[in-house]
């Protein structure tokens, strides 16, 4: 069974990278521009508005592969920071408990990105497009 799936370990690779970065994408979106419309995201203060960009931006460099390696060590960072500033101090008793406190894809994300940024974007990337024509 290691063998079989062994072999497809670089496309998924691309594929979680892919996923991972459309899902920034989608939040990027709707903080920056309200689509689609949520109601948590209404009053969006400034810091919300920094992190919308870098998740607009970031997702989007993500999502094609390119320079996934920084760009996913930056967003691992930011939603460390996203968990930490936005989700820790959310449930009633200050907890470390991402189920109670809505922190839990901020963690996944953190270490995911963290994965993708010392694996890099796999071999369906223009990451590996321009390395293979320089």
């Amino acid at each position: 069974m290691d063998q079989t799936f062994s072999k497809f370990q670089p496309v998924a690779l691309s594929l979680l990278r892919f996923i991972i970065g459309l899902l920034l994408l989608q939040y990027g979106i709707a903080k920056i521009f309200k689509f689609p419309v949520l109601p948590y995201f209404a009053n969006i203060p400034p810091l919300i508005v920094v992190a919308g960009t870098i998740e607009l931006i970031g997702g989007a460099l993500l999502l094609v592969g390119l320079f996934t390696r920084p760009v996913a060590f930056i967003l691992s960072g930011q939603m460390a920071f996203a968990y930490f500033l936005g989700h820790m101090f959310k449930a009633a008793n200050p907890v470390f408990l991402p189920l109670l406190n809505g922190g839990t894809l901020a963690i996944a994300l953190c270490f995911t990105c963290l994965y993708l940024a010392t694996t890099g974007g796999g071999p369906i990337s223009l990451d590996a497009m321009l390395r293979k024509k320089g």
